[in-house]
């Protein structure tokens, strides 16, 4: 006959199985590579809400499209296929324009004017991805976009039929606007695109620009700082609501210090990405008079276009934004 179990050892095993009950595993898929600031400062994130939750969640990350593609991520957030991911926002803005808040040329064209208009854009936003099953938790901003072409390019007319990498409505919009033609393009298709010739210009940062060593395929960038794009992080409803309220205040912690890490980081960086590209042998320069001047007028358009298009939910945010 085998002896039975003492009541503390029971006791024990339930705590056990209890702590093991609780913990959590949320996959975390994202476009860019591992080595990327985005990335790496996700990982941060990730390594924070394991310790201040001790250990009941994991967030484990999927860098470079390996779980879900770039494109497929939002909706597979959406579904519960993933639990946590990280998106630009504004490659969906054919849902809702809302969505291309901070793409809007020549609005925001600062790393602290962008941070003024992610504070703004917050409640409507919030409100929009709600809808959606997604909660809004933060991001992080790219440097300033500037122009990428294989030639010398001194006004709008000299753009006219170049195969032009778009990576949302926004960019697409400024091919249609300056003549050029607009092919949709994901980070991690970008590299074999350029070398295949399928596209021949990008509007991007200088972070994209080194990350994929475009001057192997491109020869001038002009830093028009038309705006700075924001990778966005949220989390599927229902899987941060079936978190207890101790690890949710964990993950909203951690997100706000990812916000303002993210942002000091990118900040940090975007000089040297610019300088890189020069060192490895591109024109870097600012645009030219004409150029400045044409861009602008595709701004003006842009602007009153996106604001007829949001409504009431756009006024809101410029509102805001130029309340801050």
């Amino acid at each position: 006959m085998k002896p039975s179990m003492s009541v503390s050892t029971l006791a024990l095993g339930a705590v056990f199985l209890g702590a093991a009950a609780q913990a959590e595993t949320w996959n975390m898929p994202t476009a860019y590579p591992a080595d990327n600031y985005h990335t790496e400062n996700a990982q941060m994130f990730a390594d924070d809400v394991a310790s201040c939750s001790n250990g009941d969640l994991e967030i484990v990350i999927h860098a470079g499209g390996s779980l879900f593609k770039g494109d497929e991520i939002k909706r597979a957030v959406q579904l519960g296929e993933a639990e946590i991911g990280e998106r630009l926002l504004s490659a969906h803005a054919n849902e809702n324009p809302i969505f291309a808040y901070d793409s809007v040329p020549f609005l925001a064209t600062s790393f602290e004017a962008s941070d003024k208009l992610r504070d703004a854009a917050v409640p409507t936003l919030s409100k929009v991805m709600a809808e959606q099953n997604l909660m809004l938790l933060y991001s992080v901003p790219w440097p300033a976009q500037g122009m990428y072409f294989d030639k010398e390019i001194n006004s709008v007319a000299d753009m006219a039929g170049i195969k032009f990498r778009a990576y949302n409505a926004t960019t697409a919009r400024v091919a249609e606007l300056s003549g050029m033609v607009p092919t949709q393009i994901e980070a991690a298709d970008l590299k074999q695109a350029l070398a295949t010739g399928v596209v021949a210009a990008m509007i991007s940062s200088g972070s994209t620009g080194v990350d994929e060593s475009v001057w192997e395929d491109m020869s001038h960038f002009y830093d028009v700082k038309a705006w700075l794009p924001r990778n966005t992080i949220f989390a599927n409803i229902d899987a941060f609501n079936a978190l207890s309220p101790e690890v949710q205040k964990c993950v909203t912690e951690s997100a706000d210090a990812a916000k303002v890490r993210g942002s000091a980081k990118a900040a940090e960086l975007a000089g040297g990405f610019v300088a890189k590209l020069a060192e490895n042998g591109m024109t870097v320069s600012g645009p030219g008079e004409q150029l400045a001047a044409d861009l602008t007028g595709i701004g003006d358009t842009m602007t009153a276009e996106w604001l007829d298009s949001t409504g009431d939910d756009g006024e809101a945010i410029i509102d805001a934004y130029k309340a801050e």
